[in-house]
């Protein structure tokens, strides 16, 4: 059996590490919650172990295992896509990305296939990822074609004016 991941991410290159393993994640909206009390952001996902796969098994499914990711010290969470009053819909996660303000502060964006995001507007990167089960075969390996979109042909992350999390 391979070591579980506990990772932290407290920089922009931290969180391009963290946004590797969680590519092609698979997260259940009731699996995300945001605490404002606490100032946390956190989701469950069953995680593509990316750090398996390229290990010289690329014509193996790979593995999948459930893995937990929270972000601290959140302002504010905001939405798009994102419906959840339907806690069962499945959103396959694509990407992680920041956005810097000129104060230190800035938004994590997560980026989800069909166009759905959740920016959490963070006052730093302060990010645990912390693998929570065994892994289990995955029924496949995923697969991505070049996306040959212009920027205004992608789908839009959130904005300002989109659905808060509240």
């Amino acid at each position: 059996m391979s070591k579980s991941l506990k990772l932290y991410g407290q920089t922009e290159d931290d969180l391009t590490v963290l946004s590797g393993l969680m590519q092609d994640a698979a997260v259940r909206v009731g699996d995300m919650a945001y605490d404002p009390a606490v100032r946390r952001f956190a989701m469950v996902a069953n995680r593509f172990r990316w750090e398996q796969a390229d290990a010289g098994r690329k014509r193996q499914p790979g593995e999948r295992v459930r893995t937990g990711l929270h972000f601290n010290s959140v302002d504010s969470v905001a939405l798009k896509g994102v419906d959840r009053g339907q806690p069962d819909a499945m959103l396959d996660l694509l990407a992680i990305t920041w956005q810097a303000g000129a104060d230190g502060t800035g938004n994590v964006t997560l980026i989800f296939a069909g166009g759905a995001s959740v920016r959490v507007a963070v006052e730093c990167i302060d990010a645990v990822l912390n693998d929570l089960s065994s892994a289990w075969p995955a029924r496949a390996r995923p697969a991505h074609e070049n996306d040959d979109r212009s920027e205004e042909e992608r789908p839009e992350t959130v904005q300002d004016g989109d659905a808060s999390w509240n």
